[in-house]
């Protein structure tokens, strides 16, 4: 008898066979086995604004998304995105047909390559990647092709991207570029000549482009976020994807959106309606007047994410790591092997233990994982008196 029966065949489809449980589940659950300050899982330990958060309240009591809203987003949302989207970058959308409320980014990065990838396309995305960035291209049958964003310490300490590197790896079954910025996990800004030669490959090479943008309020220093969709010709090839959650500190609620041409929009809504339909009906309402909050709300959230930034940076050097200084995000690479370690896995296993503190091997954000091997990655989002307890504990190594 050939084949293999239905109870003997792995019940996980074998696309998504070397996805296991996260590693953020895991090192959560040893932060609350040991009592450990969690700087791995990039969540705040505090809500975003009162008027935002009462705002949900105030449509969930009035009754608005209480049921199904529409399937493209509640029109004040879509609205309040394209306004957004036109007050700092200067780039129109029409919120009828260019704009597509999803259930996160995460959602948002799903649908879009579900959309646009067919099976043998491949896909170039910047490594290390957001974990979501490898699971969806397999689900999309499409094959992954990384291109190292590799560690500058004469460069301010900084991870950068080699744009030889990014133009080899473009081939004739190239579909779709991936680009993260500001970068999850290394903190790289990518600068306005990086995003140029990406839009002037893009275009040569008539690639669409999925930008993930969600940490475009969080930048310092000298750094500017600037979307890849204003760039030459790339209006009508990308798919720029953003979210509420890191903005406004409500992860939970799981408010993203897309913006991109009518047809692109049209393609990812196709794909959406059949993942979650529709999600977070009340929180649209809030997140509408949360993008319609003035500018100081923005610079005060991104100052105070700066100063959080440099407590952990310093308290970190002062430990013992190299630290990669983050241009943007919230969260700090360093590398462990100034204190002897090379395995990030073993490391982070045993900080707990070591150090009452939790953080995440970069190397789970990497196909080459020796690559990723002595870089770590901790979060700064959380209070300040709660990062100066980590990074007194952390003296202990």
């Amino acid at each position: 008898m050939s084949g293999m029966t239905s109870s003997a065949r792995p019940h996980l489809n074998r696309r998504l066979a070397e996805f296991g449980t996260t590693i953020f589940a895991e090192m959560s659950a040893l932060a609350v086995a040991t009592g450990a300050i969690n700087l791995g899982q990039g969540f705040p330990d505090t809500d975003g604004p009162e008027e935002v958060r009462e705002a949900a309240v105030r449509a969930l009591r009035e009754g608005r998304g209480n049921q199904y809203p529409p399937g493209p987003g509640i029109p004040e949302l879509r609205t309040a995105i394209a306004a957004h989207q036109q007050r700092r970058y200067g780039l129109s959308y029409d919120p009828d047909t260019e704009v597509l409320v999803t259930a996160g980014a995460t959602e948002a990065i799903a649908a879009a390559l579900l959309a646009l990838v067919e099976p043998g396309d491949e896909v170039v995305a910047l490594e290390p990647y957001y974990d979501s960035y490898a699971a969806s291209i397999a689900m999309a049958g499409g094959t992954r092709v990384p291109v190292t964003l590799r560690p500058h310490v004469e460069e301010g300490a900084s991870f950068r991207l080699d744009l030889d590197e990014l133009r080899s790896a473009v081939t004739g079954r190239t579909r779709l570029l991936l680009i993260n910025t500001p970068h999850n996990p290394t903190g790289t800004v990518l600068t306005r000549a990086e995003l140029a030669a990406i839009a002037e490959l893009a275009v040569e090479r008539d690639l669409l482009v999925v930008t993930d943008e969600v940490y475009e309020h969080l930048v310092f220093d000298d750094a500017e976020h600037l979307p890849l969709a204003a760039f030459p010709g790339m209006r009508e090839r990308t798919v720029t994807i953003g979210s509420a959650g890191k903005t406004f500190s409500f992860t939970g609620w799981k408010v993203g959106w897309v913006t991109a041409s009518p047809e692109l929009t049209a393609a990812v809504r196709s794909v959406k309606q059949f993942l979650t339909y529709v999600s977070s009906g009340p929180f649209q309402y809030a997140v509408a007047e949360a993008l319609a909050l003035p500018d100081t709300y923005f610079e005060e959230f991104r100052r105070s994410m700066l100063a959080r930034r440099d407590i952990l940076a310093q308290g970190l050097t002062e430990a013992g790591f190299e630290v990669f200084r983050p241009a943007g995000t919230y969260f700090v690479t360093t590398d462990i092997r100034p204190l002897g370690e090379k395995d990030g896995f073993a490391f982070c296993r045993a900080l707990p233990h070591r150090a009452g503190v939790v953080a995440i091997p970069n190397a789970v954000f990497y196909d080459d994982r020796e690559a990723g091997a002595p870089f770590v990655r901790f979060a700064f989002c959380k209070r300040e008196e709660t990062l100066r307890e980590a990074v007194e504990r952390l003296r202990a190594l």
